[in-house]
């Protein structure tokens, strides 16, 4: 595809991507009645196809006719606001046509993907409105607190960290051990936000799977002793929330060194299937099961805290010397033998250093052979705590259940053993 036919399907794009925020303004009744906006399916359409001619007219070495077009279009829509602000200050609308003539421009530019990409987001949050708005009435102050945190961490604090490398053994690289803060921290603050609001008003076993998205290990520490507190009718919930909680862990790890080092996760999805699917099904036992719960177990705290973060970053720069220096000593069986160590303090930290490993020149099977070490020890470490802190109830369900994982792992381990 030529640039120029590049660039007129992007044109092709804004129009429509004009067109679906328009059909969504105008079926939610902002285009008409007394209350009406300035703009409805025609007129964004004509938004779009408008910037996007604009970003072609750019890309073809015309820049004064497409601010020309680009500063009419944004002064209608100043213009139209400024009509109705007295009586409506809501500028949804508005602000959407901005976002509409941005998004246009790139789609001229022949940024096809971030242009269709950007009116995607703007029709799910105009669509969604109602959810959205309830989600916000239902944020407490901690979790306003820990997003803002997040966006100082991401937009303020990575930027001004130097890229590195400074030291011996590798050196140390700032701004790339911020990154892995900032990638494992998000991911822990989603599922701490969506147990936030979903908890255990949906049953234990759905708590435990959202509270495995940010620490399976604080869940079963948690539900162990509520188990020994609440009656023992719902020893057996909190048992199947525990292994829920392990399960998602599974999936956490595959996503994790996916986005890390996609050759460690071929090598390593087959070492923690089994134990996977033995967690499926006991959640399935789970849900079939009559569900008696009691008012929520508190089981997380903010992952989002400047310490924590701080903490982080200096546990995983020394895992990473410390898998460097057993690597170069060791080799092989060193890194095996350190994953079945680190795996009982932090499976996190096991996967930056495995992936680490595998990025600076060394072969994947034996960092995934490490990394199912460690899922395997920290398994074994939930089962002690599962069994020595409940009472019989909740112990012989999650014993049970975290047992069959543990066999299941080093099952896979004897069966697909490290090639070449």
């Amino acid at each position: 595809m030529t640039d120029t036919e590049l660039r007129t399907l992007g044109v092709i794009i804004a129009a429509l991507g004009g067109a679906a925020i328009g059909v969504e303004r105008e079926r939610s009744g902002h285009a008409k009645g007394p209350d009406a906006r300035f703009a409805g399916v025609r007129t964004f359409t004509l938004l779009g196809g408008l910037s996007g001619l604009a970003g072609w007219l750019w890309a073809a070495q015309i820049p004064w006719l497409a601010v020309v077009l680009l500063a009419g279009a944004a002064a209608l829509v100043v213009v139209a606001y400024q009509a109705v602000a007295a009586r409506d200050p809501d500028g949804t609308t508005e602000v959407a046509a901005l976002v509409t003539l941005a998004a246009g421009v790139l789609g001229g530019l022949g940024h096809l993907a971030f242009s269709s990409a950007v009116i995607a987001v703007t029709a799910l949050l105009l669509i969604e409105k109602s959810r959205v708005h309830a989600l916000v009435q239902r944020m407490d102050d901690k979790a306003v607190r820990a997003g803002i945190r997040f966006a100082v961490m991401a937009v303020v604090l990575m930027p001004l960290l130097p890229a590195g490398p400074y030291g011996p053994l590798g050196g140390v690289r700032p701004r790339e051990l911020w990154v892995f803060v900032l990638f494992f921290s998000g991911i822990s603050f989603a599922g701490y936000i969506a147990r936030l609001f979903v908890g255990a008003r949906h049953g234990y076993l759905v708590a435990g799977l959202l509270g495995g998205v940010v620490s399976s290990t604080s869940v079963t520490l948690s539900f162990s002793r509520a188990s020994r507190r609440e009656d023992e009718a719902v020893g057996r919930p909190l048992a199947y929330g525990v292994l829920a909680a392990c399960t998602t862990l599974f999936v956490r790890v595959a996503a994790a060194t996916a986005v890390l080092s996609f050759p460690l996760a071929e090598r390593l999805v087959p070492l923690i299937a089994a134990p996977f699917l033995v967690g499926v099904a006991a959640v399935l036992i789970g849900l079939r099961r009559p569900q008696q719960e009691r008012p929520e177990v508190h089981t997380l705290q903010n992952p989002l805290q400047l310490g924590a973060a701080l903490q982080m970053a200096a546990l995983f720069q020394a895992v990473l010397f410390i898998v460097d220096a057993v690597r170069t000593t060791w080799g092989d069986v060193g890194l095996v033998v350190s994953g079945a160590i680190l795996g009982v303090a932090d499976v996190d930290a096991l996967m930056i250093s495995m992936a680490h490993a595998v990025a600076t020149g060394g072969a994947p099977a034996a960092p995934a052979t490490a990394v199912a070490v460690g899922i395997l020890s920290n398994t074994l470490f939930k089962l002690a705590l599962a069994t020595t802190l409940s009472r019989p109830p909740f112990r012989r369900t999650a014993g049970v259940g975290l047992a069959a994982m543990a066999a299941a792992s080093l099952a896979a381990l004897l069966v697909f053993r490290p090639g070449p």
